[in-house]
């Protein structure tokens, strides 16, 4: 109950027996038991008041389907990789693709040397007065 242990729960009973006096005990504990039973009464108000609205039952709902940590994006990969509904490769699959992959690489055009163009001595750069 609230995380609150027997001897702790004797200990406030008695500090509120002890603060509250035993002439008004009595009253505060009747309005402490009236208390609980109207939150009570309104819970249960609440829940008939959401199946009237939304016609489904509190206890039918499937809450783990709405629950936020299902859309982990470590949990999401990680069960993507462990997924065990890949297709199986054949023996001869990796050397295969790293043939191709040298191909590939070896018939790709290699691209023009970049020309890097340098002012003459003493010359000014150029200056865009837009660029400003």
């Amino acid at each position: 109950m609230l995380g609150i242990n027997g001897p702790e729960f004797i200990l406030l009973l008695i500090i509120g027996v002890l603060v509250i006096g035993p002439s008004r005990l009595p009253e505060y504990t009747q309005k402490l038991a009236n208390l609980v039973k109207e939150v009570r009464r309104m819970a249960s108000g609440a829940r008939e008041q959401i199946k009237e609205e939304v016609g489904i039952d509190i206890d039918e709902v499937d809450w783990k389907k709405y629950d936020p940590r299902q859309y982990d994006p470590r949990r999401i990969i990680k069960d993507a990789l462990l997924d065990d509904d890949t297709k199986p490769v054949s023996a001869g699959a990796p050397a295969v693709a790293a043939t191709a992959a040298v191909a590939a690489a070896e018939a790709k055009p290699k691209p023009p040397a970049r020309v890097i163009e340098r002012l003459a001595e003493g010359e000014a750069a150029p200056f865009d007065t837009e660029a400003t």
